[in-house]
């Protein structure tokens, strides 16, 4: 299907791998001009170097931490006028919720909340100006399905969906969409951590582990974060304009609900 973003321009934050690298890697194979983010600048340099050598599109890296003002500037002087904005970011550690204190809070709430509502501001109005414009974020499973130890994660995505829910009807009018991505249990850097992290809590192995987690996912995988870019892109495409303030969990069946 072509998608009807030959020439348009994109931020994709957080890009130098996992999910937010399908995410890239998916707009350039349909002729988006892309600026990558990261905190290690070799290595985003390196994605920005491979995706632009394998699709032709044009990439700027930008390595900078998103939680510092400083840093979201840095992104914005980069491509101030995008027609889609991909917001990512790490995710807080895992823990329990009465060791956190407002230093805690106050660096999970500017992660997961505050930089991606900055951003949103940032470059909205340019989107309505220009009549186009499409917003995805990328937050968690947690928000649909909170798990024991994630209840930072899923408090601020959680207040990012509310936010989302609002401002997506504010805009909507104006052909500028805003969604959220709900991954599951995806193959990536960030899942073998946590991987590994729950086999030592556990005292279990990390095979074992592995495979205790791939009981519960129907589908019998784990996601690929080239599949959750083509999901991205679809809804960054001109064929979506009819779809804001949504969520969609992509998860291979793991939560067992209806909505």
């Amino acid at each position: 299907m072509e998608l009807g973003l030959e020439g348009k321009k994109a931020i994709v934050c957080a890009s130098s791998r996992g999910l937010g690298r399908g995410c890239a890697f998916a707009l350039a194979k349909e002729g988006v001009s892309l600026v990558v983010n990261g905190v290690d600048a070799d290595r985003i340099a390196r994605t920005a170097n491979e995706i632009a050598q394998q699709t032709g599109v044009a990439v700027t890296p930008v390595a900078a931490d998103l939680d510092d003002p400083k840093g979201r500037a840095a992104l914005l002087d980069a491509c101030p006028d995008p027609d889609i904005l991909i917001n990512n970011n790490g995710g807080p550690p895992p823990g329990n919720f009465r060791e956190w204190g407002l230093d805690e809070w106050n660096a999970g709430l500017t992660a997961n909340l505050l930089v991606p509502t900055e951003l949103i501001r940032a470059t909205v109005d340019g989107m309505i100006e220009r009549g186009f414009g499409r917003i995805v974020n990328i937050t968690s499973i947690a928000v649909r399905t909170p798990f024991p130890g994630l209840a930072m994660s899923s408090a601020s995505r959680s207040a990012l969906t509310a936010l989302v829910a609002s401002v997506s009807r504010e805009v909507a009018a104006h052909n500028v969409t805003i969604n959220n991505l709900q991954p599951g249990i995806f193959e990536t850097d960030r899942m073998m951590t946590g991987l590994k992290g729950a086999a030592e809590a556990t005292g279990r192995s990390v095979e074992d582990t592995r495979a205790g987690m791939l009981s519960n996912i129907p589908a019998g995988r784990f996601g690929d974060p080239d599949e959750f870019g083509h999901a991205c892109a679809f809804l960054c495409s001109s064929h979506s304009g009819f779809i804001t303030g949504q969520s969609f969990l992509l998860d291979g069946g793991h939560f067992p609900g209806n909505f």
